[in-house]
Formats: C-alpha cells, sequence, structure tokens
C-alpha cells in the first residue's frame, strides 16, 4: 500500500505520506503535551484504499513517541480512535 513510513514535516507542521507520486497529509497545531490533528487529506486518486488510516495509524505512533498526546481535531481522526481502542490512552 504505502510506499514509506508517515513522516513529521515539522516546518509545515503534518505528518505526511507517500504514495505513487502523491502525499496524503494530516495538517496539526502543537499544544502543551499535546498535538491536535486539524485536517486529513488524502489526494483524490488514491482514496477508498486505507491510505487515510494508514496515515493517521502513523501519526499516532510519532505522537505515542514523542510522549506526547492527541486531540482528534478532525472527523476522521474521531472515528478512527472510536474504531482503534490501542491508541485511547493517547486521547487528550
Amino acid at each position: 500500500m504505502a510506499s514509506t513510513t508517515v513522516r513529521d514535516n515539522k516546518a509545515q507542521s503534518r505528518f505526511e505520506l507517500d504514495v505513487e507520486g502523491a502525499v496524503a497529509f494530516a495538517n496539526y497545531r502543537l499544544a502543551p503535551s499535546r498535538v491536535i490533528i486539524t485536517h486529513t487529506e488524502t489526494p483524490r486518486t488514491l482514496r477508498g484504499r486505507g491510505i487515510a488510516s494508514e496515515l493517521v495509524k502513523g501519526a499516532l505512533e510519532l505522537i505515542r513517541a514523542d510522549g506526547l498526546k492527541v486531540v482528534a481535531g478532525c472527523g476522521f481522526v474521531v472515528d478512527y480512535l472510536q474504531k482503534h481502542p490501542e491508541f485511547s490512552d493517547l486521547i487528550a
């Protein structure tokens, strides 16, 4: 599915996932001890293939590795967290 792992593009405040020459991303804002994911976007040609889920999973793993919490500021992330209780410890 994905050609690389999710990366944190700190300069643009977004998590990114390269797939087939396109980039899916999740914008975020930093707050004290938490990351607020405000928007996720998958290129139209990649939609319906689980790319956004892979992106959010990778972003949550990076957030966990940094010892931070997450605030779901977009509907997709809210839904993802409801379906994946293994990340419930990250919810701020």
